[in-house]
This record gives C-alpha cells, structure tokens and sequence, in this order.
C-alpha cells in the first residue's frame, strides 16, 4: 500500500511539475472549435498559474445585453463579428490573464494579428466525434441551429482547421481528463519562447 502510495504522490508531483515556476509573460490565448474545451481547459489554466481568466463570448454578451444567439439573430453574424473583435482587442490591452475565444474568433485576420502582438496562441484541438458529443450537451449553439450539425462541424473543420494551425502551439484535446489537457498546455507553454517575451507596450495602444 505504501509503494503505491507513494508512486501516486509522484504522479501528482509530475503532474503539477510544468507549472512549478513557470510565469507567462503575455496572455494565454485558447483557440479552436465550438466543444474543443476552450473554456474548461482555460479556468484550470488560469487557477493553476494564479491569473485571471476571460471568456470573449461572454464578455461580447455583457457588452451588448444580448445573449450570443439573440446577437446573431437580431443583427446577424457579422454584426456580431465586429463585436468579437472589438472585445478580444479590449481584453487583449488589459495584464496578463487567459482568454478563451469564440470558435470563429481566430479567422478574423485583425484578430490574428493582435493576438500575435499581445498574446501566445493555444489551439486546442480536437476531432470530430468528440466536438459533436460535447456541443450535443446545449442548444446555444447558433451556427449548429439546423438539422445536420455533424455535417456542419465538418465543414468548419475543414475551413478552419488551416487557420488554427497557425497558432504558437497545438495541443490534443480528446476524451481525457480536462487537468491532463491542461498539464500539457502549461508544459507547452513553459518551453515556449514567445510565451516569456513580453509584449511591445506600444502595442496596447
């Protein structure tokens, strides 16, 4: 019982090892698809490295008084869009947190962009079966509003995929434990150069 004891402290010592001294020096971006876990992933991020932690969906909602689908459906994607945007950028000025982004948010180019000058981009990937079992737990999906959301996840991941891989790192999120995922986003992020550089303050303006 002692031996096994023991090889479970060791587990739990390597597993918290990675965040050990580890300080990110420019916010942590989550991205990837609706269900890639961008949120869940991201308050474990954000508690393990004592930061604060911001959703861009609800952080739009607040903005706007709206929920997102009541945005899309009185003004429309693009209206909501533009509103993405404009929040990442706000959020992105502010000290050093995590941030979870909308699925769409990425393939904004101007938001690329501003997030390559502010933050370290995370893509949490994830493939198909495992996106459609996590989206299929709530209905407040707008873009899967329709009777084949299997197809439409399809078709999302072969527009965008390209674009997230354009992100600084690219870490698996399957089926396993969410603190597993987290482990190796931090483990990641320690070893990752632009991770410690911090950003050019001209930049926030």
């Amino acid at each position: 019982m002692r031996r096994a004891v023991n090889l479970q402290l060791r587990q739990n010592a390597a597993s918290a090892a990675p965040a050990r001294g580890f300080v990110p020096q420019r916010t942590i971006v989550l991205v990837g698809l609706m269900g890639a876990g961008k949120t869940k992933i991201g308050r474990r991020l954000a508690s393990r490295l004592n930061l604060p932690f911001f959703d861009s969906d609800s952080e739009i909602e607040t903005a706007a008084g709206e929920s997102i689908e009541e945005i899309f459906r009185h003004h429309g994607e693009a209206a909501f869009r533009d509103g993405e945007r404009r929040v990442i950028a706000r959020l992105l000025a502010q000290p050093t947190h995590v941030l979870a982004t909308g699925g769409g948010a990425f393939m904004d180019a101007a938001t690329r962009m501003a997030i390559a000058r502010r933050g370290v981009s995370v893509w949490l990937r994830a493939d198909l079966d495992v996106l459609l079992t996590r989206v299929s737990r709530r209905s407040n999906r707008p873009l899967l509003q329709q009777s084949d959301p299997r197809g439409v996840l399809a078709a999302l991941i072969e527009r965008r995929h390209p674009i997230y891989a354009e992100a600084d790192l690219v870490i698996d999120s399957g089926e396993g434990p969410a603190e597993q995922t987290a482990n190796r986003v931090i483990a990641a992020l320690a070893g990752c150069a632009r991770a410690m550089l911090p950003p050019d303050p001209e930049d926030a303006r």
